[in-house]
């Protein structure tokens, strides 16, 4: 069976050809630049193109390029791995032929080079936003260590940025409104939705809303307790 690990060599089954339909799975300049990588030794480029004349053995191959057997197998072995070669096992003896379906691959993308997509780079946050804030450098550096995209990635274990981060969460509120719970959980689904219910009891704790003795009703810290009788 022929399979494949993508996440730094590819290897490939040692008694069968590799199927090209298996590499549309993965990134093409990621496969272009290791078998570039894998031809990038003129001892192989020399084993390569004995090999595509027929089979030969370790043994064979190594008198040919003057080479000692260990340093052929070691050169083989890199040209399997992404599929330039395919090793026959007959007894003790080891044989080696090109992969035409690898060989073939190589062309194909060789001659695509131009079109290739490159690797996608990992999203940068857009943080104009915590910018824009006017904060403390210091408070605006912890937000930009647990929020992406106006989102949190994860929580702080320490009290003083969890405070940082609560303060900012309070200016998603409207002063002068009144909140249901389920407004207050909706709001807070968007920022982070893993814990939602634990920001809402955080902001209460701290003061930064306050609430209705039956938890019903909410409102920012700022607006006065008689607002809540109105």
């Amino acid at each position: 069976m022929t399979f494949y690990s993508i996440s730094i060599t590819i290897k490939f089954d040692i008694y069968q050809n590799i199927n090209c339909e298996d590499f549309m799975e993965i990134n093409k300049e990621v496969m272009l630049l290791m078998l570039l990588k894998a031809l990038a030794d003129e001892s192989r480029m020399a084993l390569l193109r004995l090999l595509n004349e027929g089979e030969r053995t370790v043994g064979d191959l190594a008198i040919q390029v003057n080479l000692g057997e260990p340093t052929v197998s070691h050169h083989l072995t890199r040209m399997r791995k992404v599929g330039l070669v395919t090793l026959r096992m007959a007894g003790n003896q080891r044989f080696y032929r090109v992969n035409q379906s690898g060989l073939a691959l190589f062309k194909q993308l060789a001659a695509e080079i131009e079109h290739i997509q490159p690797i996608p780079e990992a999203s940068v946050s857009d943080d104009g936003w915590i910018n824009a804030m006017g904060w403390d450098e210091a408070d605006l550096q912890i937000l930009r260590e647990y929020t992406h995209d106006g989102k949190l990635t994860n929580l702080p274990p320490k009290q003083k940025k969890m405070q940082v981060v609560l303060r900012w969460l309070a200016t998603m509120f409207e002063n002068d409104r009144l909140y249901s719970e389920k407004e207050i959980n909706t709001i807070l689904k968007t920022i982070y939705a893993e814990d939602y219910i634990s920001l809402r009891r955080d902001l209460v704790d701290m003061g930064y809303l306050r609430r209705e003795r039956n938890g019903g009703t909410y409102w920012l810290g700022a607006v006065p307790e008689e607002k809540n009788n109105s």
